[in-house]
């Protein structure tokens, strides 16, 4: 099913509107608390470690972070004001989000063919290893949980959020085989080809998030 195939909404009820409106605003900030602890030990471990790798999931998920804050927003919204919330706000939040992940692809292009270049390597980092291993379950369960709410709610919105916490859960996958082949071989080379393993995710969320439907799917 697409982004915009969603009917809006699902459920008219206003009392049951309301209780899953604060489901989904406990799973946003349950969704902060985490991306703010994902994103300062994947940064400090990955400048400790001189790890493109980690310093680019970190960097993500400091972008994940202000989108739950921006979801935060509308559904503050939508329980002051009901479903009269600013369509054009929401476009232009998606369309930086968007933009904030092609700039991030472009950064780890460049560093990683300058990492190749000069045949620079990364040191093996545990705490990275041991984050990226946590962040998958805690991915799958916040994403299930917010594709279920969302499907409830009609809510394009933060259906497009559950997709991004579920490629989240990917690039920790790509984090984890990255951190696991450097150890296993030791080889310069690793963080930097593993790094560029991500991009592919970066461009694909941030042309979605661009190109969202009219209702601002990001």
């Amino acid at each position: 099913m697409e982004l915009g195939d969603i009917p809006m909404p699902t459920v008219a009820d206003p009392a049951k509107r309301t209780t899953l409106i604060r489901d989904a605003f406990r799973l946003e900030w349950l969704s902060i608390a985490w991306m703010v602890i994902e994103g300062a030990v994947a940064i400090a471990s990955g400048i400790a470690a001189h790890s493109l790798l980690l310093v680019t999931f970190g960097i993500d998920s400091l972008i994940e972070l202000a989108s739950a804050w921006v979801l935060v927003w509308r559904l503050s919204v939508e329980l002051r004001h009901g479903h009269a919330f600013s369509e054009a706000a929401e476009r232009r939040a998606s369309r930086i989000a968007g933009g904030l992940l092609f700039a991030l692809a472009f950064y780890v292009v460049v560093a990683a063919g300058i990492g190749l270049w000069q045949h620079h390597g990364a040191d093996f980092s545990m705490p990275g290893i041991i984050l990226a291993l946590a962040a998958i379950p805690i991915m799958y369960f916040l994403s299930r949980r917010k594709l279920a709410v969302a499907e409830q709610l009609g809510s394009r919105a933060l259906r497009a959020d559950a997709i991004e916490s579920i490629t989240c859960g990917w690039l920790s996958f790509v984090v984890v085989i990255g951190l696991a082949a450097q150890l296993a071989l030791g080889a310069w080379w690793v963080d930097s080809v593993f790094s560029l393993a991500i991009v592919y995710f970066l461009i694909k969320e941030g042309r979605e998030a661009w190109e969202g439907e009219e209702c601002g799917c990001h």
